[in-house]
């Protein structure tokens, strides 16, 4: 009956569920060659993801739009005498500026008498860094990454005084159910039946998941307040640097259509609009999520499906986590782009990072992909500001001779352009 149970919750949820179908003859043969002794009754053919990323590369929206869309398809499960027995963001990708709930499997007949079982699954990993941020001004990313389970209720208690049960939703979802797993180390089962015998039974399931959705909504954080204002006024580009750098992105864009594009260092989003003229997807980077928030929501009202935006560090990102280092990849590993836009970002990874510009070189021809790089001349404004906050003699490599030099070693330089304020210079690379 997987069909007709799939329809009957898809029809209620379209365009929140993977386009997902029964495989065919010559599909179900390549699942036998991949598990020939496997015990299975189907299997399921669904669309391809763009790209796939992980919650704590997603912003506080991001997250909780994600947390909405989970607590809106296991309300209509219930509706159907389904649940779902997971509630983790894995399940959860993007379609541009779209979440769309990938784990079909994770549906299931709703067993009379139990609290909806997921329901610490969603606290740890999706309320739990919801409420860090949005009460304690946290971000909640470095600790997803560090701890892909999420947060447990007695770690995330400990974060709280009881003044702060007084908060929405720190009584019922936090203190208590810290309090139970206190009682019961160890045993879900005893903490479903204390659960149980608190209210959270089939009967009052729906009303927990309401109850949960209202919670979320109420939620914000202020790591976006002011941070497009910012980012603005720190640029140091007058209007005749921004249009020659804008038109000269639009003419490598406009060269061919690329299926993946990386925008990195972001920053407001512009040049990724461009590149998503002619991609099949941008990634666009950066490592503020204050500044990634607003950029995500910016495109989700214009429902944007041709740019993901996503913080990540490139300083320090994404590494293989998880069963051997595979569950979760490198952005690398999870799609090679064909064009990087690495603009505004050369001088902060090495200066601010300490990063030889040799090395940045380096990575860039590690992408093997053709690159558009920006790099700030020593006498550049935000330049001067950074050098300055190192002391005299800091950075003796950081030279325009020197970078045209390592990138020439590196790539072919088939392009470049010097900006009218003769502060910046622009070059498209190839690798050879």
């Amino acid at each position: 009956n997987l069909d007709v149970w799939y329809e009957r919750v898809s029809v209620r949820a379209i365009g929140e569920l993977i386009e997902t179908r029964l495989a065919e003859a010559g599909e179900l043969e390549a699942v036998r060659q991949l598990d020939p002794d496997g015990d299975w009754a189907g299997a399921l053919s669904h669309a391809r993801v763009p790209f796939v990323s992980y919650s704590y590369e997603w912003t506080f929206s991001m997250l909780q739009d994600a947390a909405r869309l989970q607590l809106r398809l296991t309300a209509a499960a219930l509706d159907e005498g389904l649940t779902l027995k997971d509630a983790s963001p894995y399940n959860v990708q993007w379609q541009g500026a779209r979440p769309v709930f990938i784990d079909v499997g994770s549906f299931e007949r709703a067993r009379p008498g139990e609290p909806w079982v997921a329901y610490r699954q969603f606290c740890m990993l999706y309320l739990y860094p919801l409420l860090l941020e949005a009460y304690r001004g946290v971000a909640f990313q470095p600790w997803l990454r560090g701890s892909p389970g999420g947060i447990t209720p007695e770690q995330f208690r400990a974060l709280f005084t009881r003044r702060d049960a007084l908060r929405p939703g720190m009584l019922k979802h936090v203190f208590l159910l810290a309090a139970l797993e206190r009682r019961n180390p160890g045993s879900g089962a005893d903490v479903r039946d204390e659960l149980t015998a608190a209210g959270f039974d089939t009967r009052l399931a729906k009303a927990n998941v309401v109850s949960l959705a209202k919670l979320v909504d109420r939620l914000s954080s202020a790591s976006s307040r002011g941070s497009w204002e910012d980012c603005r006024s720190a640029c140091t580009y007058d209007d005749d640097d921004a249009a020659q750098k804008a038109e000269f992105v639009e003419r490598v864009v406009a060269r061919t259509k690329r299926r993946l594009v990386w925008d990195l260092g972001c920053n407001d989003g512009r040049y990724a609009e461009i590149a998503s003229e002619n991609a099949d997807l941008t990634l666009a980077v950066d490592s503020d999520p204050g500044v990634v928030d607003v950029l995500y929501r910016k495109l989700r009202a214009g429902g944007s499906q041709a740019i993901l935006p996503l913080v990540v560090d490139l300083l320090n990102p994404s590494p293989a986590l998880g069963w051997r280092n595979v569950e979760r990849g490198t952005l690398v590993e999870r799609g090679r782009p064909q064009l990087v836009l690495c603009l505004a970002l050369v001088h902060h990874l090495s200066i601010t990072g300490n990063v030889p510009l040799r090395e940045v070189v380096v990575w860039l021809r590690s992408l093997d992909s053709e690159v558009v790089v920006e790099f700030p001349h020593r006498d550049d404004p935000m330049v001067q500001r950074l050098l300055a906050a190192k002391g005299a003699g800091a950075h003796p490599d950081y030279e325009r001779d020197r970078f045209e030099r390592v990138l020439g070693d590196a790539l072919d330089v088939t392009d470049s352009c010097e900006l009218p304020s003769g502060a910046r210079t622009l070059y498209l690379a190839r690798p050879r």
